[in-house]
């Protein structure tokens, strides 16, 4: 049976927000890329999450013709705390049936599947189930589980709720997708999740976007010196994202140039750039981990080094990280790793702790450098051998980006649509 019509449930984000905000990144990229490519296939797409300012358009149609992004009033239309929104999750499920009852396009075209992103929206996907009849793919793109693990303090652990949500919604859902090889053993192993019930599909990159732009050019649109090198870290403010190790890292590589033993390279020309999260003094008061990292750089005299940007917009990103040398992502936990595969597109060698989707991801030595986790000075001395070898350098960067081309949302989607067939 051919797929005609796709709901997509995002509860919690809207895959039209700007990336690198306290709960947007890979999941928002992979829910609007798909429904992108799904439409290029003749496939409609309704996007449904919920709505979190009264000025937001309830339809909104930018993505992609013949996709929907619908913004549901569940809970006050404002941000909320991800701990506080099961709460409306049934509120948000009765408005989609009554959107659905009256909606024309819904009533001519009633939807083939469901597929929906983390577990609040899985919570929502299976009573659409029973309302409607229709079968659901659950992704988690982030597992409790495994956020718990690495937790150094209560506030970062995990709700119960959301842990128990996540081991029924493995035995409900009709099939679930990993994004790796690393996540569908995690799911077996920690959630009992029937491995004949998963299948493995990576997120994508957009080659269109992401491709190698030439250096100096790339440069000046960021308002880099030519002759600076930017080591650069892209992603959430968030504890696991082990930003704190990447500042560890440049005071010691900043330590090591000021030694009149090291030379190779000139520390005034060294640079961090910090893509992610609201720098403002406003936001400090909002954002514990962004403080807390403020306060870090001013404690290891970083000042000067380091620059804290603020989300940026992915007409941006491509040009931070063409311009960059390379990439780090010291991370605690993830599930895949998008941001670095977006670098690698670029040709940019990334430096990324050897954990979860990111020990899949990047081959060592070839594409990037995996590092220990918590390592500062495993990660300072991976920056100094990339910044003071060009040629090591160029050759993993073009390695990277012919590595990313496997990536490409055209090749995730026709996986996608092989899993999606098995439900119709």
């Amino acid at each position: 049976m051919a797929i005609k019509r796709i709901a997509l449930i995002s509860f919690h984000t809207s895959p039209l927000a700007t990336l690198g905000g306290k709960d947007t990144g890979g999941m928002n990229v992979f829910v609007r890329e798909t429904a992108r490519e799904l439409a290029h296939r003749n496939i409609a797409v309704d996007i449904f999450t919920r709505s979190q300012s009264s000025q937001t358009l309830r339809i909104d149609p930018r993505i992609a013709p013949n996709t929907r992004v619908i913004n549901v009033p569940a809970g006050p239309e404002a941000p909320v705390s991800k701990r506080e929104l099961s709460r409306y999750v049934s509120e948000f499920t009765d408005w989609i049936c009554r959107f659905v009852e009256d909606d024309p396009q819904s009533r001519s075209r009633p939807y083939d599947l469901i597929h929906s992103h983390y577990w609040l929206s899985g919570l929502v996907s299976r009573t659409l189930r029973q309302a409607w009849g229709t079968r659901f793919v659950q992704t988690f793109h982030t597992l409790a589980e495994m956020k718990n693990q690495i937790a150094s303090s209560s506030a970062e652990r995990e709700p119960e709720e959301r842990l128990k949500g996540e081991i029924a919604l493995c035995a409900e859902a009709d099939l679930l997708t990993a994004s790796t090889k690393v996540e569908q053993q995690q799911l077996t192993h920690y959630y009992n999740a029937n491995s004949s019930q998963i299948r493995v599909v990576p997120p994508g990159v957009d080659i269109s976007r992401f491709h190698p732009i030439e250096q100096s050019y790339a440069k000046m649109m960021v308002g880099i010196e030519s002759s600076h090198h930017m080591v650069l870290f892209a992603g959430r403010i968030e504890p696991l994202k082990g930003i704190d190790t990447l500042l560890r890292a440049i005071a010691l590589l900043r330590d090591s140039l000021m030694s009149p033993q090291r030379t190779g390279l000139n520390l005034a020309n060294l640079c961090l750039s910090i893509i992610g999260g609201d720098p403002s003094e406003s936001s400090l008061l909002e954002n514990g981990e962004m403080a807390r990292l403020h306060a870090l750089r001013d404690e290891l005299g970083l000042n000067d080094l380091v620059t804290f940007v603020g989300a940026q917009d992915q007409d941006t990103l491509q040009y931070y990280y063409s311009a960059a040398d390379c990439l780090v992502m010291p991370s605690h936990y993830e599930s895949f790793g998008m941001v670095a595969l977006e670098a690698m597109a670029c040709g940019t060698p990334v430096i990324v702790s050897d954990v979860g989707g990111l020990s899949q991801l990047v081959r060592h030595n070839v594409t990037g450098i995996r590092v220990r986790v918590r390592d500062p000075a495993a990660v300072a001395d991976a920056i100094q051998r990339l910044l003071t070898n060009e040629v090591l350098r160029r050759r993993m960067g073009t390695r990277a980006s012919c590595y990313a081309e496997d990536y490409s949302w055209s090749k995730v989607v026709n996986r996608l649509i092989e899993v999606y067939q098995e439900l119709v």
